[in-house]
C-alpha cells in the first residue's frame, strides 16, 4: 500500500493550492512523491444513478492510479479535491492505499471572500456554505486545519505539523489487475505542441459527445502523471501516464462510458505505441492540432499571465515575459518537428479558430460521433 494524504474541504478553501505546495515541498526534500486532483479522476457523464457525485467512481480510480504511482516508484501520493461531505471515503474503497484525510476549513465570510475572489458565481455561494456546514458536522477526517487568515504556505506548514511522520514507510505494491482488452472502444486523442489548444478543444469535443447522447469520459494526460523524480529514459513519463489512462478507462467503461476523449502531447511514434499497448483493441484516432508562431506566442503569453484556467502544475503560469517568449520558441520548434514527422492521422489548424470551430473541423474530417 502507498501512503495517501487527501486534502478535502469546500470550494474556495484552498485544497489544490495547499496540496500542490505540500507536493512541491516533498519534491524539494528528495521524497519520491506524486500528486493528483480527484476531479481529474471522475470526468465521466452522465453520472451513474447509483453514484451521485461520482464519489465511488473517483475512489476506484484513485485506488488504481495510486497503485500505478507506487509501481512507478512513488513513496507517497498527495490528493486534493472534494469528498462525500457525509461519508468521506468508505472502508474498502481504496484498499491499495494507506489513507490519511485532512479536512481544510474556513469561516463563512472567509469562504465567501475566497470563492467570489477567484471568480466563483455569487449565485453558488449558498451551496458552498451549505457544503461547508455539512463538512463541519462530519467526523470522517483524521486531521482538521483551520485556514482563516493564513497564506497557502502557512496552511501547508500546519498540515505537515499535524500529520506528523507522514508519509512513513510504504508497504509492498499490490499485484496488478489483469489487462483488459478494449475491443473497438472509440478513443479520440488530441495532441500537439504547448498552447495549441488541446485541452480546450478536447473538453469541447467531450461536451459534444454528451450532447449527442453518448456516455463519455475525458482525460487530460498532463493531469494524471505528476510525480518526482521522473525517469531519465522516459522524461515525459508516458509509461506511467499510459498505465493510469488504461486504469481510468477501465472504470469509466464499467460505468457505461461509450467514448473517450484524451488530450496530451506526443513526441514520436514510440510514444503512440506506449499508449496503444496500454489500450489493446481500442479504436484510437490521433488528431494533431497545429498553430503558427504568432498564435502560439500569443496563447503562451496569455496563459502565463493567468488569463486561462489555472491548472495544477501549469509550467507557464507566473513566468516572466522573457521566459514565456523562450517557451514560445520551444513550442514552435516542437510544432515544426511534429509537422516534419507527420504525427497523427488528422491535422487540424487552430490559428484564429475558436474551440468550437476546431471541433467542427475534427468531426468533419474524422466522422467521429457520426455512428
Amino acid at each position: 500500500m502507498i501512503p495517501v494524504l487527501w486534502l478535502c474541504g469546500p470550494p474556495g478553501v484552498g485544497k489544490t493550492t495547499v496540496a500542490w505546495e505540500i507536493y512541491s515541498r516533498l519534491k524539494h526534500d528528495g521524497v519520491a512523491a506524486a500528486y493528483v486532483d480527484i476531479d481529474q479522476l471522475g470526468i465521466c457523464y452522465p453520472e451513474p444513478a447509483d453514484d451521485p457525485g461520482r464519489h465511488r467512481m473517483k475512489a476506484r480510480n484513485l485506488d488504481a492510479v495510486a497503485a500505478g504511482f507506487q509501481a512507478a516508484g512513488a513513496r507517497c501520493l498527495v490528493v486534493s479535491g472534494v469528498l462525500d461531505p457525509v461519508n468521506g471515503v468508505r472502508p474498502g474503497q481504496v484498499p491499495r492505499t494507506a489513507l490519511t484525510v485532512c479536512r481544510l476549513r474556513a469561516g463563512r465570510e472567509e469562504l465567501r471572500r475566497r470563492f467570489t475572489g477567484r471568480g466563483g458565481s455569487a449565485d453558488q455561494i449558498e451551496d458552498v456554505l451549505r457544503e461547508a456546514g455539512a463538512l463541519d458536522a462530519s467526523d470522517f477526517a483524521d486531521v482538521i486545519v483551520d485556514t482563516d487568515g493564513l497564506a497557502p504556505a502557512e496552511v501547508a506548514q500546519l498540515v505537515s505539523e499535524r500529520i506528523g511522520t507522514w508519509p512513513g514507510p510504504s508497504e509492498e505494491p499490490v499485484p496488478e489487475l489483469p489487462q483488459v482488452t478494449f475491443d473497438g472502444d472509440p478513443v479520440m486523442w488530441l495532441c500537439g505542441t504547448t498552447a495549441v489548444g488541446k485541452s480546450t478543444a478536447g473538453f469541447e469535443l467531450f461536451m459534444r459527445a454528451l450532447r449527442a447522447g453518448r456516455t463519455a469520459a475525458y482525460v487530460d494526460l498532463g493531469q494524471i502523471g505528476f510525480r518526482s523524480p521522473v525517469p531519465s529514459d522516459d522524461p515525459d513519463d508516458h509509461q506511467l501516464r499510459a498505465r493510469n489512462l488504461a486504469s481510468l478507462w477501465r472504470t469509466y467503461r464499467a460505468a457505461g462510458a461509450q467514448v473517450l476523449v484524451v488530450t496530451g502531447p506526443v513526441r514520436d511514434e514510440t510514444t503512440i505505441k506506449t499508449y496503444t499497448e496500454a489500450l489493446p483493441g481500442a479504436r484510437l484516432t490521433l488528431c494533431r492540432l497545429h498553430a503558427g508562431r504568432e498564435e502560439l506566442t500569443r496563447r503562451i503569453v496569455r496563459r502565463g499571465q493567468g488569463s486561462d484556467w489555472s491548472q495544477p502544475g501549469d509550467p507557464l503560469r507566473g513566468q516572466p515575459t522573457a521566459r514565456l517568449l523562450q517557451l514560445a520558441d520551444e513550442a514552435v520548434a516542437t510544432a515544426t518537428a511534429l509537422e516534419r514527422a507527420g504525427i497523427g492521422e488528422v491535422r487540424i489548424p487552430t490559428d484564429g479558430r475558436t474551440s468550437g470551430q476546431v471541433v467542427d473541423a475534427i468531426l468533419a474530417r474524422t466522422g467521429w460521433l457520426g455512428g
